[in-house]
């Protein structure tokens, strides 16, 4: 990984630049079990999708984050569901640090996020969970 990097996460909760996102908490996904890896983006599209997708009734937030240990690729979106890594997303099992916010973002339209939702409750109604090894 390239030091330099900037990296996001995308979600409903209120935070302040020192907190730490840790994994421990119940997922803002599919069937909010207890998280085991958190997750961020290098990219902010896929940042974006996490804060519109986060349950929650705040508003969708983006953060800078900064890892505090080894981060791999996330395998919901990398080669076991997707060739490559084409959102530049990946997880950790050691916490990220809020370094800043981006205050000034657009989200998707409503049509694109109906078309999501409806993707992801066929997901569900499939049986298709996110993958958590």
């Amino acid at each position: 990984m390239n030091d330099a990097q900037t990296y996001y996460h995308g979600t409903k909760a209120d935070l302040d630049v020192g907190d730490l996102i840790a994994p421990g908490y119940t997922s803002n996904y599919g069937t909010r079990r207890q998280a085991a890896f958190v997750y961020l983006s290098a990219t902010l599209e896929a940042a974006t999708w996490g804060a519109e997708l986060a349950v929650g009734s705040g508003r969708g937030r983006i953060y800078i984050v900064e890892p505090t240990g080894p981060i791999e690729d996330d395998p919901n979106l990398t080669d076991k569901r997707f060739p490559g890594n084409p959102t530049k997303s990946y997880r950790s099992r050691d916490p990220f640090r809020v370094v800043g916010e981006v205050a000034d973002w657009t989200g998707h339209s409503d049509e694109q996020l109906r078309q999501m939702h409806a993707h992801l409750d066929e997901l569900r109604r499939q049986g298709v969970e996110a993958i958590e090894e």
